[in-house]
This record gives C-alpha cells, sequence and structure tokens, in this order.
C-alpha cells in the first residue's frame, strides 16, 4: 500500500465512496432533524460568542454541543469501522 493510500484508508476511489455514502446517511440523519447547514455554521458561531462573551461559565455550553456532536460522530465512527472491517480489518 503506496503513501497517499495509507494516508487515506484505502484507495481514493474507494475513499471517496466511502464518504459520498456516509455524508448521504448523515445528510438524511441531519434532514429528518430539521438542521440545516446553515444552522449548523450558525450555531457554531453562536458557541464561539459565548465563550467569548461568559468565559468559564459557558463550559455547559460546550458539553452541550459536544454532545450534539457525538450524536452523529460516533455513530459514522462506527460505521467506518464496522466498513473497515469488512475489507480485512485495516
Amino acid at each position: 500500500m503506496n503513501g497517499l493510500q495509507r494516508f487515506m484508508g484505502g484507495s481514493p476511489g474507494q475513499v471517496l465512496l466511502r464518504l459520498i455514502v456516509i455524508s448521504l446517511i448523515v445528510g438524511i440523519v441531519l434532514s429528518a432533524l430539521g438542521i440545516s447547514p446553515y444552522d449548523i455554521v450558525q450555531k457554531a458561531q453562536q458557541l464561539v460568542w459565548r465563550i467569548w462573551n461568559m468565559g468559564f461559565g459557558a463550559i455547559e455550553w460546550v458539553w452541550q454541543y459536544f454532545l450534539l456532536g457525538a450524536v452523529i460522530v460516533i455513530p459514522v465512527w462506527i460505521v467506518i469501522r464496522l466498513l473497515n472491517l469488512g475489507k480485512g480489518g485495516n
């Protein structure tokens, strides 16, 4: 396996296909939850401003955003791991 394939976790075509499928799944989930890309950007901006304006009192807000992100990231990570198991467990 060459350096690019090792860095990407597979051939560029396979990685691209995997990213397309995962993006489609995440898009469906976010759409079902009524979340748009604009909402995510807006919430990220609000998070930065709240941290800036509230100082350490923003830790609760950070925790809530962490949990919101984890709801998406952890299942995506599990799917990626399962896909890797099917390929022989890179």
